[in-house]
């Protein structure tokens, strides 16, 4: 049954903008990673807390907005505005201004009544609740505004007995990679100031925009006459969105077995776990044979380039490989041959190929909006390497992570770092009603699957 939605009252909502940079740009061009972000759902993912037991509320909002000015001085393009401009003889740029008017982020303090921390988990078996979209500042379905949305907005929910971090990061200024590098500055901010130590960040974001050299130079000439052409509104079907745990040694004997049966010893655990969840849930659509199907993966360019890029170049640097094949091929083979299809699709997108993409692209620019999904498919997205939860405030490490309702449709599989650590991985899985009861009859799937990790370890009353 779905979670009754909680009565989230905003307390008050601030502006949050940063000192004057004087090394900030007034304007950045889009990279053409960027630009295809343009229509793209914005990043919704929040962090859940227990309640620091020596901080008031008031201090925990004071203690984070106050580093959230801090941490946008560095991360400066999040302050800024999406702007766009017909050019003479059609066509439409796109590019950031930054802090040309002083607008910033936007900060909300909420507060969900009658909602604890074992409410937002949801019990083993459960489906996410529904919830949890309200954890999330604005109404940012689609995210390209010229003059009002910002590009970020953070939203401290008060539970019970603990606290919700939500982030909105538009897509455009950056990735997955980008988003956490974010978080984990703000964190790091905080923790500085908690310990009364000087505020600095270890690892600063580099923001020169990469392009492809000779070809293509700033700014990107869209096709269109408006943005209202190029942006795309998706609502998706009713779905049951619910989370999976695979623990470090369920993984490595998937590992193993995968490439047992492929006999080629190169298979690494992510390939292999979206091949199981590829095979399964492509079973539990019950496609005809002959129906073609694909598995798409989000993946890195950074260091795939040559040269590669900084590991903390701040933009968009990410593609979704593909591959394809029938339902029936998928399914008569075993869990290596589909793990091996995941594989190839890695192993061949080399700089070449991204170069030869970017050209391609280039050539003909576009948009990408969520009605181009292979309905037919899988899409695996965000990454166990991302490090969500380093993220410390100063009060310890998050009990969970979790996100809202952008970037959802049948078939996104989301991975998450398990709680514990040690190769461990948690999965948002999004399905139609009738595709996720399938899923959870699925002999393949539960032979994989794993309990979750126990509330009371979860909340410090008994270690791992």
């Amino acid at each position: 049954m779905p979670s009754p939605s909680p009565a989230v009252r905003t307390v008050r909502t601030y502006a949050v903008t940063p000192r004057p940079n004087i090394q900030a740009p007034r304007q950045l061009h889009l990279s053409a990673w960027d630009t295809t972000m343009l229509s793209a759902h914005y990043i919704q993912k929040g962090l859940l807390f227990k309640n620091p037991s020596d901080l008031s509320v008031e201090q925990i909002i004071e203690r984070l907005r106050s580093s959230l000015e801090e941490v946008l001085f560095h991360f400066y393009p999040l302050s800024g505005r999406i702007r766009a401009a017909t050019c003479e003889g059609g066509g439409v740029t796109c590019h950031v201004e930054v802090g040309c008017e002083g607008e910033g982020a936007e900060f909300v303090h909420a507060v969900a009544d009658g909602i604890g921390i074992t409410d937002v988990l949801a019990a083993d078996g459960q489906d996410l609740p529904v919830f949890l979209k309200e954890f999330f500042p604005l109404d940012l379905a689609v995210n390209f505004d010229g003059s009002t949305n910002p590009l970020l907005a953070v939203q401290v929910t008060e539970l019970i007995d603990g606290i919700f971090i939500g982030c909105a990061f538009n897509h455009t200024i950056g990735d997955g990679t980008s988003f956490w590098m974010f978080f984990n500055g703000w964190a790091e901010i905080a923790r500085c100031k908690a310990g009364g130590k000087k505020v600095v960040l270890s690892q600063l974001p580099v923001h020169d925009k990469w392009f492809v050299g000779g070809y293509g130079e700033p700014p990107i000439k869209l096709p269109n006459s408006s943005p209202a052409e190029f942006v795309v509104r998706f609502s998706p079907p009713p779905l049951r969105e619910r989370m999976f745990h695979f623990s470090s040694e369920t993984l490595s004997k998937l590992k193993a077995r995968a490439n047992q049966e492929c006999g080629k010893g190169t298979i690494s655990t992510f390939q292999a776990l979206s091949a199981l969840m590829w095979r399964c849930i492509i079973r539990a659509r019950r496609f005809l044979p002959d129906q073609k199907t694909s598995c798409s993966l989000a993946i890195q360019n950074r260091a795939r380039l040559q040269p590669p890029l900084p590991a903390n170049y701040f933009g968009n640097s990410v593609y979704a490989v593909r591959t394809t094949t029938t339902a029936g091929e998928l399914l008569e083979n075993n869990l290596g041959w589909a793990a091996w299809l995941a594989h190839q699709a890695v192993a061949n997108y080399t700089d070449s190929t991204i170069r030869d993409v970017m050209h391609k692209y280039l050539e003909n620019p576009f948009v990408v909006n969520l009605h181009m999904v292979d309905i037919h498919g899988i899409m695996m997205g965000s990454s166990p390497r991302f490090d969500m939860y380093g993220c410390d405030f100063g009060w310890g490490k998050a009990v969970a992570v979790r996100s809202g309702s952008a970037n959802k449709f049948d078939g996104k599989v989301s991975a998450f770092p398990g709680w514990e650590g040690g190769g461990s991985i948690d999965l948002e899985v999004c399905l139609l009603p009738e595709y996720m009861s399938a899923l959870e009859r699925d002999e393949e799937f539960l032979a994989v699957v794993s309990p979750p990790v126990e509330l009371e370890v979860l909340l410090g009353f008994r270690a791992v």
